[in-house]
């Protein structure tokens, strides 16, 4: 595969990462970024290329991944639109912007198809939905195969990624803040800060490789560790009393309704 990475800023550098990481089947990965000094040093790989030119990454590879601001992305399929061929596959990792939007602009005869990865990408642990236009259906497995080599991936409807980008994207924020919460009280119980932040983040490790592991429902493992009177239940149901299940639903509610917002702008 000879990939090129429009736009190596945060997610697209993740990409990058988690793409150089496999190097399984990868000729080539071209990078584009307006200041390309913070990436040259990337091009010790041996097979990446850094440039400037969309235009030259395009013509040097085989699939495109956009990871642009997206009020550049339209000028940017603007300028390219001429240099697409047929063996061009489109990733768009743009929020808010619709395959109909692409289509648009580059037209339908394309392979188009719409990521949302995060960027636990960069560490092979993204969860990533995709979905694609008409033609695109028959690349989207391929699609499929790159971003199941960097986490796992799951292919929805289109007019679910405006809510899968609050539960996979955002939500690596909002996980974060969860397990930042639970270094703060191990600190409070009396460890210091490096031990209670390693605590929280392998536990959380621990209790999402459980469920993928068994494929159990969380309350049937929070049953396991639950016992009558016991300290577990005390403390959820102090964290249910306070809000927990209820702020986090909410929180991300309003995440999805400002996502929904963001895209009528």
């Amino acid at each position: 595969m000879k990939i090129a990475i429009l736009g190596a800023g945060n997610l697209g550098l993740s990409i990058a990462k988690g793409l150089l990481n496999t190097n399984d089947g990868i000729a080539s990965i071209y990078l584009t970024k307006r200041d390309i000094s913070p990436i040259k040093a990337l091009e010790s790989y041996g097979n990446v290329t850094v440039t400037m030119d969309n235009k030259e990454a395009l013509k040097n590879s085989d699939i495109l991944i956009f990871a642009v601001q997206p009020v550049h992305f339209e000028n940017i399929l603007e300028q390219l639109k001429d240099y697409l061929a047929d063996n061009h596959i489109i990733i768009s990792t743009i929020t808010g912007f619709s395959i109909e939007r692409i289509e648009k602009v580059i037209g339908k005869n394309n392979n188009i198809i719409r990521s949302m990865p995060n960027t636990a990408i960069s560490v092979g642990q993204s969860m990533t939905c995709i979905c694609a236009n008409e033609k695109g259906q028959g690349k989207i497995e391929l699609a499929r195969t790159i971003f199941n080599k960097m986490g796992h991936s799951m292919i929805i409807p289109e007019n679910q990624m405006q809510a899968a980008t609050v539960i996979c994207a955002s939500g690596i924020a909002f996980w974060m803040r969860l397990i930042r919460a639970t270094t703060q009280g191990a600190i409070q119980l009396g460890f210091d800060a490096k031990e209670a932040q390693e605590l929280a983040m392998h536990t959380c490790n621990g209790a999402a490789q459980l469920l993928i592991a068994s494929g159990n429902h969380p309350e049937e493992e929070i049953d396991k560790v639950t016992t009558p009177r016991g300290c577990t239940i005390q403390g959820l149901n102090e964290m249910e009393h306070q809000g927990l299940s209820s702020s986090l639903i909410q929180g991300i509610v309003a995440s999805y309704e400002k996502i929904n917002q963001i895209k009528k702008e």
